[in-house]
């Protein structure tokens, strides 16, 4: 686990990183309510208790606890927030 907490949107948001042996990568975070937009680098897998609005999408769909979406490498996102969530973002490559 990277020590460094990764903190964004004035600290609603923040996560630490996981690295694994086989060199891939999650982090696990904290999200307060609010709306927040994310840029891609890598291709994503993310899990949480949040709306989405996906590139190219018009239309927000619900993820509950244990369900998760995915989102292509160099992309935009929007989430929305409702509760305090805790969330997991891994990278694939």
């Amino acid at each position: 686990i990277v020590k460094k907490t990764n903190i964004y949107f004035d600290g609603q948001v923040s996560s630490r990183t996981v690295q694994f042996a086989d060199s891939s990568e999650k982090t696990l975070g904290f999200m307060l309510p609010g709306e927040y937009t994310f840029n891609t680098a890598a291709k994503e897998i993310m899990a949480g208790d949040l709306d989405v609005l996906l590139p190219e999408s018009e239309q927000w769909q619900t993820i509950k606890s244990g369900e998760s979406f995915e989102v292509p490498a160099n992309a935009q996102f929007q989430v929305k927030i409702k509760t305090p969530t805790d969330y997991c973002c891994s990278y694939l490559k």
